[in-house]
């Protein structure tokens, strides 16, 4: 009779063990042993990207740094909300897409071209800045030591004075009767004028004048390169964001009148220019991305992140451009690029 008590006292109490176990998830959570395991809620992110302009060069940038994201497992639609906005080349835009983020909650925020990275850095005070396509962040403004930049801004520029250097060295080496180089440029913005004096700096070395034709916004750029014609022997520009949107009218310009046409970034030449000194944007914003994969993932801040540029330059020639621009290409000029499989382009 006491072995029956004892054994239904123990299966009582196994009863009201399972019986604890089963009301012990009365709010509906599961717990570990029922699916949840040791898995955690995979971490979102959320990016705000400021670009002035639409165009090629800019564009690229973009691409690429979301790729380097992507490769880092931080990608749009899964893991990832990218607010992108574009200034379409107006300031007040600029301005308002500045102050709208400043407000908004982002993990970090990127900005193309220098007018997009001096508003953001005027307004965002609170969260991580990169900037991207910068010529020159000093000058700029955005921050006041390449080394240690401090503060909550850091990036990459998209320039390496002796990139123009080069190119002008090219043009006075390859084109002995080039006299004047013509330059469309807005002189409103910073990064074109940066480069226009190393432009003229470089040139005068040659005793090679550089003739400037002054625009106000991307509708007058046909008419400042047609201003140039029969008072330069060549056409350039430099990464002018307002020049670069209206290219293509210079590119019309220096077909039919055969005035060999000169950029300062490797889009440009791929859409018609015949040479430059530079590398591609994609690549260029990717090694942004790589920076602020650092700052999501790794915790790193900006202020503690070197100011790079762009160290590796080659020689980028056009052949098309040249035929249609009147340039005859010798062996010497293709013996200058490096990389000949990848920078003349056919």
């Amino acid at each position: 009779m006491l072995k029956k008590k004892l054994l239904l006292s123990v299966v009582m109490s196994a009863l009201l063990v399972t019986a604890a176990a089963g009301c012990g998830n009365s709010d509906g959570k599961k717990t570990e042993s029922e699916g949840s395991g040791n898995q955690t809620e995979k971490k979102s992110y959320k990016i705000a990207i400021s670009q002035i302009v639409e165009h090629p060069s800019l564009d690229a940038t973009r691409e690429g740094f979301l790729a380097a994201l992507k490769d880092a497992g931080i990608t749009e639609g899964d893991n990832l909300n990218v607010e992108y906005k574009n200034a379409q080349g107006d300031s007040a835009n600029n301005l308002s897409i500045a102050q709208k983020f400043a407000s908004d909650k982002d993990d970090l925020v990127l900005a193309i071209a220098t007018p997009s990275a001096q508003a953001v850095v005027q307004q965002v005070k609170d969260k991580p800045i990169l900037f991207a396509a910068v010529t020159d962040p000093l000058d700029a403004k955005l921050v006041s030591d390449l080394d240690k930049p401090g503060g909550n801004v850091s990036g990459v520029s998209d320039t390496n004075p002796l990139a123009v250097q080069k190119l002008m060295d090219f043009v006075a080496k390859n084109f002995p009767n080039v006299k004047s180089v013509g330059l469309v440029i807005n002189e409103g913005e910073p990064n074109a004028v940066v480069m226009s004096k190393n432009a003229e700096e470089a040139l005068s070395k040659h005793n090679i004048k550089l003739v400037k034709a002054a625009v106000t916004n991307t509708s007058e750029v046909k008419q400042a390169a047609q201003s140039l014609v029969g008072r330069a022997d060549a056409i350039f520009i430099t990464l002018d964001n307002m020049v670069v949107s209206g290219v293509d009218t210079i590119i019309q310009v220096a077909n039919e009148n055969h005035i060999p046409f000169f950029s300062s970034d490797r889009d440009t030449v791929e859409k018609g220019a015949f040479a430059t000194v530079g590398f591609k944007y994609y690549d260029h914003g990717y090694q942004v991305g790589q920076m602020a994969v650092d700052i999501l993932k790794n915790g790193k801040k900006p202020g503690d992140m070197k100011v790079t540029m762009q160290e590796k330059l080659d020689l980028i020639l056009n052949l098309k451009a040249a035929a249609a621009q009147g340039i005859t290409v010798t062996d010497e000029m293709k013996n200058e690029v490096e990389d000949k499989e990848k920078n003349i382009i056919q």
